[in-house]
């Protein structure tokens, strides 16, 4: 399920060009609690993307430094096959969680919230590795 599916269509203010936003303190409806999970799910990525261009510019330097050809992947190729199962994997297992509520309201929401929670997780880990 690509994240355009789970986007809520915006809600236009009637007159005006503005979005009606909800207090995702306190969501009410089940549209507020999907716009809001969306939004947590956004920001976690966008943390995540920043923390990227940390990571792997630390192991492209660790690649520098060390220079070997052994055969193996280099630290930076390492972690680019890595985080590219681990979005196959996130994107797969979120969607088995929604499908708890398949076809309902729910849906979209509760895919939202496990990409937030496992993309704010995967943000700790790939910082965690320049850390050591």
């Amino acid at each position: 399920m690509l994240l355009s599916a789970i986007m809520p269509v915006a809600f236009m203010a009637s007159g005006s060009a503005g979005v009606i936003k909800p207090d995702c303190t306190a969501p009410v409806t089940q549209t507020d609690m999907t716009i809001c999970a969306v939004q947590d799910f956004n920001e976690a990525d966008r943390l995540l993307n920043a923390q990227w261009k940390i990571t792997a510019a630390h192991m492209k330097a660790i690649d520098e430094m060390a220079k070997e050809d052994d055969g193996d992947p280099t630290y930076f190729q390492a972690l680019l096959n890595a985080q590219r199962a681990w979005l196959q994997y996130r994107d797969s297992h979120c969607m088995t969680v929604g499908f708890y509520a398949r076809g309902g309201s729910m849906q979209p929401m509760l895919v939202a919230l496990c990409r937030a929670e496992l993309t704010q997780e995967r943000t700790k880990q790939i910082k965690a590795l320049t850390e050591q």
